[in-house]
This record gives C-alpha cells, structure tokens and sequence, in this order.
C-alpha cells in the first residue's frame, strides 16, 4: 500500500507543505502555458485548434496520479516541442531562382507524438547499449535544440544589433517605429531580467524562482504607466504581440489604405472643381 500520512510528523507539516506545493504549480503552469502559447502561434498555421484548458487538466490530473505513484511529473518541455514543431514544417518544393521557399504549414500528425513516447519508454531497457554514447554528444544534441530555437526570437535579433553598426542593421519593422536608444534600453531590461532569474536558480533561493517568474508579469503590467519610458506604440513593437512577417502584412495594408483614401480624395476634390467650373459657365 502507498502511505498517504506519516504518523511520525506533525500536523503542521501538511500545511507547510502547501507553501512550495504553491510555488510548483506556478512554475509548472507556466511552463506548460508559454510553451502552448509558443507553438500555437499563427505563424506556425497549424490547422487544428488549441486547448489550453483540457490540456492543463490532463496535465494536473497526471501530475495528481503520478505523485500517488512516486513518478516523476511531465509538462510541456519548450525546447523539445519548438524541436517536435521545426521537424514537421512543410516548405514550396519548387521556387523560382533566388527565390526563398515559402513556409507551407506543419504535418499534425500523431504518429511521431506516440513513437516518441514509445522509444522513451523503451529506453529504460535499452540502458546496456545507450551506456555506451558519450556525454558530450548528447549534450551537443541539446545545445543545437535550444540554439536552434532561438532563430527568429526578436530578443536576440535586437542583442545583436547592440553589436552591429546603423548602416548594416536589417530591416525590422520595429527599428521604423521606435528610436535605435529605446530599443537598446528595453533590450538591456530584458537582459537583466534574465541575468537576475538565472542567478537566483544558481543560488540557494531557488525556492523563490517560481514567484519571480510570476513577478516578470506585474513588471511588464507597470511598464505601461511610465509612457515617458516606453510609450504604447513603443511596447507594442518590442514586445513582439505578433510575428515579424504579420506586422509587415499589417503595415503594407495600412499604407495601401492610406494610398486609396488619397487617391479617393483627390478624385473627389477634382470633381467637385469641375461641377463648380460646370455651374459657373
């Protein structure tokens, strides 16, 4: 039988408990929900819909039976589904010369999903021979995963640019809205952020890492009343709300519009001059 009291420790113990028990169902619902969020995006024109909520459901009511059975928990790993979603991607196989091939979609399937699985599984049996590959091919392997990754994340595409002269920057859309100083500073925010995370789960106050994860959220919140920082055009470019390539559709159309309307205008204005021309005769 699997005991559930220990008879030996004090009743206080079992609500102590609930202070990292709380902690631990941050940290594991936000690595669950960021990396949906991440591979639900609509630059990865998946077909089928998402759900966020019956996919947290499965999760906690696996992590309820698996702590019963003393197994580890299992949550969405990021660098390992942005992987599963990169190996999927379906590209034009045909292009004309000097054209890049288009991004068609993703094969969702789950044949690969189950085979996965399948072969973790497996892998416990297959420890003799597994043995036998050394460490640091399999740390090169997970170090190309989360290099990998990376491409695209407009986070590093402005670190890079803190390195790269005005003339030879690319053309981001976010660079025609936002002054150069601005960019840099919301960068070198984000960069300490990052720094500071990293040193606390180095540290023996790890235990506080979930709620300064959760703390990263109501930092953000507050950028939005220091319009004298950052203003809301500001955080709407560098917070990346969208894709690159949809921001571009976005500003193509706006400007398409803008030409129309102009045009519409002077057509009017022209024919209101003629009419008046007309009734003066």
């Amino acid at each position: 039988t699997i005991p559930f009291f220990d008879q030996n420790s004090p009743w206080y113990i079992y609500l102590l408990a609930s202070i990292p028990a709380l902690l631990l169902t941050i940290l594991l619902f936000m690595d669950q929900q960021i990396t949906s969020v991440i591979v639900n995006r609509k630059e990865h024109k998946l077909k089928k819909g998402c759900g966020y909520h019956l996919d947290m459901l499965i999760v906690g009511v696996m992590m309820g039976v698996c702590s019963i059975l003393g197994l580890p928990w299992c949550v969405a790993a990021t660098v390992l589904c942005l992987g599963h979603v990169d190996s999927l991607k379906m590209d034009t196989e045909s292009s004309a010369p000097g054209e890049a091939p288009q991004f068609l979609g993703v094969r969702e399937q789950r044949v690969t999903g189950v085979m996965v699985f399948i072969l973790t599984g497996l892998s416990v049996k297959l420890a003799p021979i597994l043995k036998f590959i050394p460490m640091p091919v399999l740390y090169g392997v997970l170090m190309y995963m989360g290099v990998n990754t990376l491409n695209g994340m407009q986070f590093v595409d402005r670190i890079m640019l803190m390195f790269m002269p005005a003339k030879h920057q690319p053309d981001y859309m976010y660079l025609r809205h936002v002054p150069l100083m601005k960019v840099h500073l919301f960068t070198a925010i984000q960069a300490g952020a990052l720094a500071a995370l990293w040193l606390i789960k180095s540290t023996q106050a790890s235990l506080i890492f979930p709620l300064m994860v959760l703390a990263l959220v109501g930092f953000r919140k507050a950028m939005d009343f220091f319009p004298s920082v950052f203003s809301q055009n500001d955080l709407y470019w560098l917070d990346n709300l969208m894709p690159e390539s949809k921001k571009k559709k976005k500003e193509k159309k706006r400007k398409r519009k803008q030409g129309v309307l102009q045009e519409n205008g002077t057509e009017e204005e022209m024919k209101g001059l003629q009419e008046n021309g007309d009734s003066k005769s």
